[in-house]
């Protein structure tokens, strides 16, 4: 069975089919998904959706794409939206400088604000990185006891070390349909090597479709081409490498 850590089924592009794709998920393997929040609608929009379903969770948070939007509400709302029982984590947060949709400065205060609230509530962390790693690490060093993970992950094994190194196990990579593009081969050889009880799976669904479903729609679904492509790379089982994976998303995230 597969943990899919890391979609956004509240997303429009799922509006036509959100119930019926949803309702074919465990037949298809798939027997958990933590819906991430990209906005405060978003995130009340996951946790709408892991109210009406069991096997799905949701995290809370603001994604740099939208540090803009937040304003004095938002943290206060985000704490409370965090109460609710199936609440797993705040994210996805972080710093994105490939679109700069908000300015790095909002960002960075943003991401602050949010790993604050982490902090405070005890909760782990979502880490969306593109092309800010080093804004990123320095950020995470001043918040020490917070723990989390990276979420679509695809540096190389240097970066990958340096995240697993902080703290006391307290920090995971995740990966993505990514690691099946040849044009990812370092992607893959570093995926490779992670520790197996350091490392998650995800779709990032819509996004990111893994070969050969490349250029659709993503859903969960498509976790299985994503752990037989690492598991062959690591040389084990598919089925190993997914109760792997799935167990340590428990864990990690907290769910029963």
């Amino acid at each position: 069975m597969f943990f899919d850590t890391h979609a956004h089924y509240d997303d429009k592009r799922f509006d036509g089919d959100r119930d019926a794709l949803l309702g074919a998920m465990r037949e298809s393997g798939v027997s958990l998904i933590l819906n991430a929040g990209s906005s405060v609608e978003s995130s009340r929009r996951g946790l709408a959706l892991a109210d009406k379903y069991p096997f799905i969770y949701a995290a809370v948070g603001v994604h740099p794409h939208d540090a803009m939007r937040m304003d004095e509400g938002s943290v206060p709302e985000m704490r409370c939206l965090l109460k609710h029982p199936k609440a797993a984590a705040v994210g996805e947060i972080g710093l994105d400088y490939h679109y700069n949709f908000s300015p790095p400065d909002v960002q960075k205060s943003r991401f602050r604000e949010q790993l604050e609230l982490a902090r405070e509530l005890g909760a782990s962390v979502i880490i969306h990185e593109r092309e800010a790693f080093e804004d990123v690490m320095n950020i995470l060093s001043d918040y020490r006891g917070v723990r989390g993970v990276f979420h679509c992950f695809s540096g190389g094994w240097d970066a990958a070390k340096r995240v697993l190194d902080m703290g006391d196990k307290n920090w995971m990579l995740s990966f993505t349909g990514v690691i099946t593009f040849k044009s990812a081969r370092a992607a893959l050889e570093t995926a490779a090597r992670v520790p197996l009880d350091r490392l998650m799976l995800e779709t990032d669904a819509p996004y990111l479709s893994p070969e050969p479903a490349r250029g659709g729609r993503n859903d969960s679904r498509n976790l299985s081409h994503i752990a037989r492509c690492l598991a062959a790379a690591r040389g084990i089982g598919t089925e190993t490498l997914a109760e792997a994976a799935l167990l340590n998303g428990k864990k990690f995230f907290g769910i029963p």
